[in-house]
């Protein structure tokens, strides 16, 4: 798995010296043959050959600024003033004819010791071009100036020139070669180390590397020989070939499987792609292993189901209770009934009162018995709505009748605001009433003896909206988030025990049945405001208007 090579364009100052000194030298080199042109006479060179030396001298200048900023822009540049430079000598000196001719091909020299491929392409197009332009040139003016001597150092010069700048190119291949070689050396020692393994595989599955420590149930050798999908067991495949597509796609994936030699055990791969420095699709896959944490999940797992099969069995158990329950509490309410009303003679004073007693405590034993028995059903999802078309007014009506002689022994004012027309609902009666009956008892129950508690009623749309209020005791801001739950109750103990913590639920329950809701509204010591939406309103649509009439929009019955 050996990383890309480094790039010269990541490269942004402190360039190659070597580069630097190789154009410094050419430009030393143009400016002493300038100098033995002028000074000395055997050297017999023109004017116009005198000129282009010091033109050639240019790019050695501008090379010189490689030595504090490199890179492909940097060298691209240099290698334009190369090809620039020596069209322009060849022009004045008639090409390949002239003293000069040898510098033609400078700008090859240049692309070679740029060491880059489409340098070296650029070079030997820029060594064309300035043979062209020397043809041209002596079409145009004449066969350049004979001097053979000034010709052979020149020639040397530039095979001088020619032959450092392939060490240079030779040299820096073999620099970038050892810091690939280095880097590679470097990962794969930081990936031997890892407590994980760390797998390159082929798109079919193959495995090419594996570094770092092996799970105990996968070892490294057979995936070598028969890969990664071998040693799987067999209904994990299909999921981990599915992550192996999804990598390939080009997209990070997960899986858990059980390696084939070790079933009681389970291994998680994390698949990333890869592509390799020859540009072929991989897979990196880090491998390791995890029973420890599977076997946590079977466990909270598996609780968590006997949980649920517990509760599941408490509740069938609730629900299916009710005729054992009520049933002997009836026989009960109705012999102490009996036993009040004296049917079959008197009773003494002590006894009419046991018999009081026990009439209201088994009337409140039924009320707990029943709303047990309906949150039950509730939760085990046995609870059937009975639907039916009624005028809401009777059934309200009805349950502040009920609660108003609770509501007098309180001290408690309790007024219902009904409207005048109809309000026409198809819902479960029985619901109903049981929604209203618990939230004015729990209205009349927490209000202190003075205060007043009112249920409100009327339709908004298609919603039945009853608002319960009251001036009780309130609720803290803390309490009423866990309010509607079964057995959950506010305030402190002697509030606590007036109740048992399922009124509030059941009428949220059973708000939900109708497809309602329930929200609470409440300041501690000022009171509270329960309110109710059920959409059980029937719209009625009345007769289309005559032509030119408004049209009256849905209303309530």
């Amino acid at each position: 798995m050996n990383p890309a090579p480094p790039t010269a364009a990541k490269v942004t100052s402190g360039g190659r010296p070597a580069l630097a000194v190789w154009h410094g030298a050419w430009a030393a080199a143009m400016a002493v043959l300038v100098l033995a042109g002028r000074f000395l006479p055997a050297a017999d060179l023109a004017a116009t050959d005198l000129a282009a030396l010091v033109v050639l001298a240019l790019p050695g200048l501008a090379g010189l600024a490689l030595r504090w900023r490199d890179g492909d822009g940097p060298r691209g540049l240099v290698l334009i003033v190369w090809v620039l430079a020596a069209t322009g000598a060849a022009g004045l000196t008639g090409g390949l004819t002239g003293a000069l001719g040898a510098t033609v091909l400078a700008p090859l020299a240049a692309g070679v010791a740029l060491e880059r491929r489409p340098f070296l392409i650029f070079g030997a197009v820029g060594a064309g071009v300035a043979v062209v332009t020397g043809l041209a040139s002596i079409w145009l003016a004449g066969a350049g100036t004979s001097a053979p001597a000034a010709a052979a150092v020149i020639g040397l010069v530039v095979l001088i020139a020619l032959a450092w700048a392939l060490h240079l190119s030779q040299s820096e291949r073999l620099s970038r070669l050892d810091a690939a070689e280095a880097a590679a050396a470097r990962t794969e020692t930081l990936l031997a180390a890892l407590p994980a393994l760390t797998l390159v595989l082929e798109p079919s599955g193959r495995v090419v590397a594996a570094y770092g420590a092996a799970p105990p149930a996968l070892p490294v050798d057979p995936l070598f020989d028969q890969g990664l999908v071998a040693a799987i067991h067999a209904p994990d495949r299909p999921a981990v070939l599915s992550a192996l597509d999804k990598a390939l796609a080009g997209q990070a994936a997960q899986v858990r499987f059980a390696p084939r030699l070790s079933l009681d055990r389970r291994v998680v791969m994390v698949l990333r792609p890869l592509i390799d420095s020859s540009g072929a699709r991989r897979i990196a896959a880090l491998v390791f292993d995890d029973t420890v944490q599977y076997a946590h999940e079977v466990g909270l797992e598996t609780a968590r189901a006997e949980a649920q099969a517990h509760s599941d069995g408490k509740t069938r158990f609730l629900a299916n209770m009710s005729h054992e329950l009520r049933t002997p509490l009836n026989a009960v309410l109705g012999f102490s009934d009996m036993m009040q009303q004296g049917l079959f003679g008197p009773l003494p004073p002590k006894y009419a009162d046991y018999a009081h007693s026990i009439h209201e405590a088994g009337g409140h034993l039924l009320d707990l018995i029943n709303d047990v028995l309906d949150v039950a059903k509730i939760e085990a999802e046995r609870y059937e709505l009975s639907l039916e078309r009624f005028d809401a007014r009777d059934v309200l009506s009805a349950a502040v009748a009920l609660v108003r002689p609770q509501a007098a022994d309180r001290g408690v004012d309790l007024a219902a605001v009904l409207p005048a027309e109809p309000l026409t609902v198809t819902a479960d009666r029985r619901a109903l009433k049981q929604i209203a009956l618990n939230l004015l008892s729990n209205a009349v129950k927490f209000t202190p003896a003075g205060g007043s508690a009112t249920l409100a009623a009327d339709a908004v749309g298609p919603y039945l909206e009853v608002v319960v209020s009251d001036t009780g005791v309130g609720i803290a801001p803390q309490d009423l988030g866990r309010l509607g739950r079964p057995f959950e109750q506010a305030g402190g103990a002697d509030q606590k025990s007036q109740g048992t913590g399922l009124g509030l639920s059941l009428v949220r329950a059973l708000a939900e049945l109708h497809g309602g809701r329930m929200t609470v509204d409440s300041t501690l010591g000022e009171g509270t405001a329960v309110t109710i939406r059920l959409p059980v309103v029937e719209m009625t649509r009345p007769a289309p208007p005559p032509d030119g009439a408004q049209i009256i929009p849905l209303t309530a019955d």
